[in-house]
């Protein structure tokens, strides 16, 4: 009999309960693309109270998580109801800015990014001229 009750327990103690669940957060995905609808391979995602860039699968153009970890040293546990707001941006692209209220599944945020306007001709050439003190002429 005792032996079939620590079975029980040991079986009971992994088993998932709901308040565990919810201390685990909701995973949020953010899924970037060009207007054309191509995945941006580059791209990266940042909350604003948050050092770290989150890179993007580079064959999704998708980022998932349920937490983030703040500058201070806190965690932002993602709950039904937040409103989370998130800086994504990618080379050659126009950073956005995108804002989202966390529901009980199913988070996705589809952000669209436009191309910068670079108009780069021969005229403006934009990589600086540096001398180095080995480039000058030596004197005979």
């Amino acid at each position: 009999m005792i032996r079939r009750l620590g079975s029980l327990a040991l079986l009971l103690a992994f088993v998932p309960t709901t308040a565990f669940a919810q201390d685990e957060g909701i995973p949020v995905t953010v899924e970037v693309r060009d207007e054309v609808g191509e995945i941006i391979s580059t791209a990266v995602v940042r909350h604003p109270n948050e050092k770290e860039q989150h890179k993007v699968n580079t064959e999704t153009g998708r980022w998932t998580e349920k937490v983030l970890y703040m500058m201070d040293g806190s965690e932002y546990i993602f709950a039904k109801g937040e409103i989370l707001t998130f800086e994504v941006s990618a080379p050659g692209f126009k950073n956005a800015t995108v804002t989202y209220v966390v529901r009980k599944r199913k988070n996705l945020i589809p952000v669209q990014l436009e191309k910068l306007d670079l108009d780069l001709t021969e005229d403006q050439d934009m990589s600086p001229n540096i001398n180095f003190g080995r480039d000058k002429p030596l004197d005979k």
